[in-house]
Parts: structure tokens; sequence; C-alpha cells
């Protein structure tokens, strides 16, 4: 048997904000499993297990680059907050999505290679970035970035320094602008319904079908009927219904009028929007969380042994 530590029970809980022993016996029945824990608890709690989620679980920067059609999106991770205010790693952060930009490199490995000289540092990206680390002396990396050279407009919004959204669009700057605010607010995954990734929405059809399943436990337990398999289905399908809706960019509310969707309001404006790429910092990355009862217990047996 998996034993569960109290690390793991803490980062369950920061990925959930559910209650500690309801984490520990996630895990339990799931046998360490992170993202099965995850799943149970989101049929035992509803919604309240995944609103922690979307957490920020790194540090860095977001930056972009436009001119004219052609554009970047560029994620820079480091260790500390502390060095995203760093003048000299935002000076390579904005230099990097402008060679991406110019250069259309294929991968990260690519944009090292690019001439690029900075602090006494070069003659690439790559050896100006390994510089850096020496001289700041905090690790830093390219993650991800997304070039954009279609032919199609181009609209951006920075969330500060965090989240960063670029917006292909033909038709009116103005509403593909109030569109990429409303992504970098909303977070959706797709354009439309027909888009969400179909693993996402096996996913959530299996959650509503578990928690159905569960709910049909608690009325037979209590001696109350259960719902038919007819009624049950379309419960099911109503929750994957509405999980499309708030993910999907032309579903969703717009932020600045609700009483209208976001289709609704490009139709109003004549603007069609293409794509849309979303950048969070440290989105997917889950950050080291030290096991400091263990830690202390290894430094009391390792002093024991010394004495």
């Amino acid at each position: 048997m998996t034993a569960i530590t109290a690390s793991m029970v803490a980062e369950l809980r920061g990925k959930t904000d559910a209650p500690m022993m309801e984490c520990k016996r996630a895990l339990t029945e799931a046998q360490g499993d992170m993202a099965k824990a995850e799943e149970l608890l989101r049929v035992k709690l509803g919604s309240k297990a995944g609103k922690a989620a979307g957490r920020i679980t790194a540090e860095g920067v977001v930056t972009r680059y436009i001119e004219g059609t052609v554009g970047a999106l560029l994620e820079v991770n480091c260790e500390t907050d502390f060095v995203t205010k760093n003048d000299s790693f935002l000076a390579l952060a904005n230099a990097a999505v402008a060679l991406v930009a110019k250069n259309d490199p294929i991968d990260i490995a690519a944009l090292g290679a690019l001439p690029y000289a900075q602090d006494g540092f070069g003659p690439t990206l790559e050896d100006v970035r390994k510089g850096l680390i020496g001289k700041i002396g905090e690790n830093m990396s390219f993650r991800r970035f997304k070039r954009f050279g279609t032919g199609n407009k181009l609209a951006s919004y920075l969330h500060g320094t965090r989240i960063g959204v670029v917006v292909e669009y033909e038709g009116d700057e103005l509403a593909a602008k109030d569109v990429a605010m409303h992504v970098a607010a909303m977070k959706p995954v797709a354009l439309s319904s027909a888009d969400v990734p179909s693993e996402l929405v096996a996913r959530e059809r299996s959650v509503a079908a578990a928690k159905a399943a569960e709910d049909a436990s608690v009325a037979t337990a209590a001696g109350k009927p259960v719902q038919s398999a007819e009624i049950v289905a379309k419960r099911i399908d109503g929750s994957v219904q509405k999980f499309l809706r708030e993910v999907s960019l032309f579903n969703q509310a717009f932020v600045k009028n609700d009483k209208q969707s976001v289709e609704q309001m490009l139709k109003a404006a004549g603007t069609v929007v293409k794509s849309f790429t979303l950048y969070v910092v440290g989105e997917g990355i889950e950050r080291k969380v030290d096991d400091f009862a263990a830690e202390v217990a290894a430094q009391v047996a390792a002093a024991k042994q010394s004495n």
C-alpha cells in the first residue's frame, strides 16, 4: 500500500482547498494517485474541490511582442518573485520574445541558439541566460512560446507580468482587445464547445456519472426513491453541457456585459476571433512541497548518530 505523507496531503489541499482529512481519505482511496484523488474529491465535494486548481505554482513572467500581423507570446520562469523585478531578467525576457517573433525558431533550443548579447554575456541567447544565472544566483529558463504570423490581425492583453493573451482576429480592434482581457479573466480552454478537448469532456462526464452514483447510493441508504436511468442520463448530459458552456469562449458571458455572450458581443461588433493563446505563469508546474516533519526527523536521527 502506498504511504500517504503529510506533504502529499498538503499538495492536494493546495490544489483543491478541500479539508485535510478529506484529502487524506481521497489519497488513500486513490493509492497515492494525485490526479485520481482530485477526481474523487470533485465527486464528493463538487465544484468546491476545483476552485484552487488554477493557482500559480512557479515564478516568472509572460511577455509579448507584436509588430503588424507578426507577434509572439513567451513565458520565462525563475525561482523567486524577487527576480521577476530584476532589470536584467526582464531585459532578457523582452529580447527573447522579440527574437521569437522575428526569427520563428522551431523550439526552445533553437531560440537559445539565436545571436544575442547582454550584460557582457553572449554571443547567443542561451549564453546570456547562463551568464545571468551566475550573476543573479538563481535558475531561470524559457518555458514555452507561441509565434503568430498567419496574416490575421493581433490583439493582446497583459495582466501585470503573470498572465498574457494574444488574440488573432478580423474586424474591430477594440472588440478584439476586450476579448483578450476576457480570456485573461475567465480562462476558457477553447473557442467553442465543439473545440473543447475530448479528454476534458470525458473526464467531466466521468465525474458527473460518479456523482450521480454517489447520490443514488445515499438515497438508497436513506430509504428514498432512486432516480430512473433516463433521468440520471439527462442529469449527466446536463452537467457536461454546463461544463462546455463554462469553458468555451463564445458561450461565456462577456465580462463587460454579462447580459450577452462573447459570441453575441463579437457579432454586434462585426468581429471574428480566429484563435486565442493564454499563458499563465507557472500553470501546470508543481512547486516542490517540503515535508518539514520528515526533514526535522532526519536531522535529529543524523545528530544522534554523530554523538
